[in-house]
């Protein structure tokens, strides 16, 4: 049985109807990761109870019970979500041999909604990273050339969907790290409105730009697994009560009157000129569609790196300051406290990890505070009354997800700024706490190429329509690598 391109939609409706059990399910996707997980290492662990847990949601299913939502549908986790008794590292050697004492909020829900969770993903080392090859476990490579890289941080998770592992996986997203490595994979990704998921049981690296959201092959499936995760906790309080929430059958695909903002700071110098042709080329079909395309400006997105690569390592270098080695994970003894303590956390973290947290404590010292970390909140505010504005005139805001397709394995790891620059196009959203969808639009090289909607506070909806209109008029999703 071929699971490589089932969507969940489709692998539900078969398991319903007794088609095709859990356990035949898991069973393939399983035999697939027993075949290419070595090539690829998109998982850093693979559940041993997958099986077991597959049988009984059919004896379950078999007798008329309620399996929930996603019974039986296998699922990926990013390394940097705690499951209870799994091991948790988040990438780096600093947890070597932690172990989750509790489910994030996400766990829970997906596990009553009768999921089964088949491991860990790999990620870039405390998801600081846009490419998985900072991972304490290797890189993990693009399913699409195995000399390319995945995007990161949630490159396992992503390349885990695109490689027919699993349907569906889970990733963290601050700056674009679920939708730049689905636009590299050719996979859909959501990072949802700050706010509408839970981040209980995430290990945050900043907080207030931190998301968890779902990598799927279909935005309908996108929209399943959001409707199970999201919504009000009272374990975290940036959480929010929703007043309404999108269901996935009701997604319409009439894009007649839309009207949708096509930015022109996203389109300069610096873009493939492939990718750009890519989107152009999606951007029509969207007004043969139906839709109206309206020049827009935001005209502080130039300022948005900057501002994130100082507001987005100050609050790292704060959450990481708990790895200490001496409560959990790795430890490297030295003749004293502040030996010890520079010992294990010059063993423990990788470069990329060292970097953020010196340059974020370094905006954060007095003499700079107000020089750096506070000026890069005030255009932050700038950057967010922006697409605010511009909101107010289109529906959506459509632009590439990534300036160009995947690169080379090492082909930047040593050059952080033009690495940071592969997320010129996705970080404007977290700043301004707005959600994002990224959707398959085409190839260049023979290696995907991603268009991005961005659109209003909790309007997930739109996005989706928007996104399942498209694939309902393309093929780009359906595509897999041999």
């Amino acid at each position: 049985m071929d699971v490589s391109t089932m969507t969940i939609k489709e692998a539900l409706e078969k398991m319903n109807s007794g088609d095709l059990t859990s356990e035949e399910l898991v069973k393939s996707y399983l035999d697939r990761i027993e075949a290419g997980n070595e090539h690829v290492n998109a998982f850093v662990f693979v559940a041993e109870d997958v099986l077991e847990q597959a049988r009984e949601i059919d004896k379950r299913r078999a007798v008329g019970e309620d399996v929930g939502v996603l019974g039986g549908i296998p699922i990926a986790v990013k390394d940097n979500m705690l499951v209870e008794g799994w091991g948790s590292a988040s990438g780096s050697q600093i947890l070597e041999g932690h172990k989750g004492a509790y489910n994030a909020t996400v766990i829970d829900r997906l596990k009553n909604a009768g999921a089964i969770l088949m491991g860990r993903a790999n990620m870039d080392e405390f998801a600081m990273g846009s490419s998985t090859e900072s991972s304490h476990f290797g890189a993990t490579t693009n399913p699409w050339d195995k000399t390319k890289v995945p995007g990161g941080s949630s490159g396992g998770s992503a390349a885990a969907v695109a490689a027919g592992f699993v349907p569906v996986a889970l990733g963290s997203d601050t700056g674009g790290s679920i939708r730049q490595p689905a636009s590299l994979c050719g996979v859909v990704g959501l990072k949802p409105t700050y706010g509408r998921v839970s981040r209980y049981g995430l290990m945050a690296m900043a907080s207030s730009l931190d998301q968890i959201g779902p990598i799927t092959r279909s935005v309908e499936d996108a929209a399943i697994v959001l409707e199970v995760i999201e919504g009000k906790d009272p374990h975290d309080g940036t959480s929010v009560e929703l007043s309404n929430t999108t269901v996935p059958a009701l997604i319409d695909k009439d894009l007649t009157g839309m009207k949708l903002g096509l930015p022109k700071e996203y389109f300069v110098d610096g873009m493939d000129e492939g990718v750009k042709a890519a989107v152009m080329e999606a951007v029509e079909e969207l007004k043969r569609a139906g839709a109206e395309i309206i020049d827009i400006s935001l005209p502080h997105a130039q300022y948005a790196l900057a501002a994130y690569y100082i507001i987005m390592p100050a609050e790292a270098s704060s959450n990481l300051g708990r790895f200490d080695g001496l409560r959990y994970g790795y430890h490297s003894n030295g003749e004293n406290l502040q030996e010890s303590y520079a010992r294990t956390r010059g063993e423990g973290f990788g470069p990329e990890v060292k970097r953020r947290i010196m340059l974020g404590s370094y905006t954060l010292s007095a003499g700079y505070y107000d020089a750096y970390y506070r000026k890069a909140l005030k255009v932050r505010s700038l950057i967010k009354k922006d697409f605010d504005e511009a909101l107010k005139e289109v529906d959506a805001i459509v632009t590439p997800t990534s300036p160009s397709v995947a690169w080379g394995i090492g082909e930047k790891f040593n050059d952080p700024l033009t690495m940071y620059l592969s997320d010129i196009y996705t970080i404007s959203a977290n700043l301004a706490t707005i959600p994002a969808l990224s959707v398959p639009c085409g190839f260049v090289k023979n290696l995907p190429v991603g268009l991005q909607f961005m659109g209003r506070p909790f309007d997930e909806y739109t996005l989706f329509k928007l996104g399942a209109a498209y694939q309902e008029r393309t093929d780009w999703h359906t595509k897999t690598p041999s």
